[in-house]
C-alpha cells in the first residue's frame, strides 16, 4: 500500500505517485489540470490545506484515497 502524507505538498506528492493526479482532479482538484498550477501553487499548497482550498472534507478525501489503495498518514 502506498503512504500518502497529508502535510506534504501536492506537488510531491504528485511526483511520487503520478496517478495521484487523476484521482485528485476527479475528486474535485481541477486546477490540477493545468501544469502551470501544479508547478505553481501545488509545490507550496500541502495535500490537507489544498483540499479546504476546493472544499473537500478530510474525511472525503481520506476515504477516496483510501479506495484508491492510499494509506493516509494525517
Amino acid at each position: 500500500m502506498k503512504q500518502i502524507d497529508m502535510n506534504k505538498t501536492v506537488f510531491q506528492l504528485i511526483q511520487e505517485n503520478p496517478e495521484l493526479k487523476g484521482i485528485l482532479v476527479n475528486l474535485g482538484f481541477t486546477p490540477l489540470e493545468d501544469n502551470k498550477m501544479l508547478n505553481t501553487v501545488g509545490r507550496m499548497m500541502p495535500l490537507n490545506k489544498g483540499a479546504k482550498q476546493v472544499g473537500i472534507s478530510p474525511e472525503r478525501l481520506v476515504d477516496a484515497l483510501h479506495q484508491e489503495g492510499f494509506e493516509v498518514k494525517e
